[in-house]
């Protein structure tokens, strides 16, 4: 059965969404008019330096933005349901359950000293009113789905007595506990090494593909995003400056910023230069702004080779190609498709 993609209702809408946080310093945008959508069991990577805005938007999208940071603008809908300025009761019924979020450090969702059924349980029951009996057969099918060996033993066992990549999967089990329609994971494979990192990556598409739950992957980590995303959106000052498919993005990157992350990477210094060996790593230079103290216009153009005077206004998206979006005066040319 074919089914017209442009009739499909996203699982997540953003439109214009704007976070503030008042300061010492004067009001911080910590996101600033950020709009993008997420299908069904599609993989957004949201990319950038540290102090972009990431995960700022991971919390906006969670209703976790407490005084004195607020939403000023902006609409959130998950499967056309307004999300923003909901009450507290509602966004309750809301996180874990239909939206999950994966963090970096498994123990922030993991209690140390709760043995790891009771957690799994608990996380259940907080949602649905099951037997305690049909709870630990959720709790033992999920832990198998992230590949778990053994699931009763580890259902027995303290956080502590599992290895870190363990317990980052135990956590994505949970976030997979009620079968959510939207995951966000906060780059929950940085501190694990790599063998272990591409197995839950891997683990973590078949997942989304075959359950139909959208996943947003925040990370700073390129070769993560080309091998787990659909779509990526590049972030930097609390904007999204690039925003496309993968191919569009990694191989046909437009904006100065997007060429300079992938140039910064180790792998683009592998690559064989015109002498036939590896080229130096190339930095970006300078350093991100103060998200308190942003330059006028377009925010990276103090780092920017192509700057101009223009830059020094606000640029508007633009679109080299249908589905490929940024937010630049003097964006890259592209080569011929």
């Amino acid at each position: 059965m074919n089914t017209n993609a442009a009739t499909v209702l996203p699982t997540l809408a953003v439109e214009h969404l704007t976070t503030r946080f008042a300061s010492r310093a004067g009001v911080v945008t910590a996101v600033d008019d950020v709009s993008f959508s997420v299908a069904p069991g599609e993989v957004l990577g949201l990319v950038g330096e540290s102090g972009s805005g990431k995960s700022m938007t991971a919390y906006s999208l969670l209703g976790l933005i407490e005084p004195p940071g607020e939403i000023v603008a902006g609409s959130i809908r998950l499967k056309g349901r307004e999300l923003r300025g909901l009450p507290e009761r509602d966004w309750r019924t809301i996180r874990g359950n239909r939206i999950a979020m994966i963090f970096q450090d498994p123990m922030m969702t993991l209690n140390p000293v709760l043995r790891i059924d009771t957690q799994m349980v608990e996380a259940i029951h907080a949602h649905r009113r099951v037997s305690r009996q049909a709870a630990l057969e959720a709790a033992r099918s999920a832990l198998g789905r992230v590949g778990i060996a053994a699931p009763d033993e580890r259902l027995r066992a303290y956080p502590h007595q599992l290895s870190g990549g363990m317990r980052q999967r135990v956590a994505i089990a949970i976030a997979l506990l009620n079968a959510p329609d939207l995951i966000i994971a906060d780059e929950p494979t940085t501190a694990l090494d790599v063998s272990i990192q591409a197995q839950i990556l891997f683990e973590m598409q078949t997942l989304c593909r075959e359950s139909g739950t959208a996943l947003i992957w925040i990370t700073h980590d390129l070769a993560v995003v080309a091998g787990l995303a659909d779509r990526v959106g590049v972030m930097y000052a609390g904007r999204i400056v690039e925003h496309g498919s993968v191919h569009q993005v990694l191989e046909q990157a437009a904006h100065p910023y997007t060429r300079g992350l992938l140039d910064s990477t180790p792998a683009a210094a592998l690559a064989p230069a015109e002498h036939g060996k590896g080229r130096r790593l190339q930095q970006i230079p300078g350093m991100p702004p103060s998200l308190a103290d942003l330059p006028a216009g377009c925010a990276f153009r103090l780092r920017c080779t192509r700057a101009s005077s223009a830059c020094e206004q606000l640029p508007a998206l633009q679109s080299p190609a249908p589905g490929h979006e940024v937010r630049c005066f003097h964006p890259l040319p592209q080569a011929p498709r």
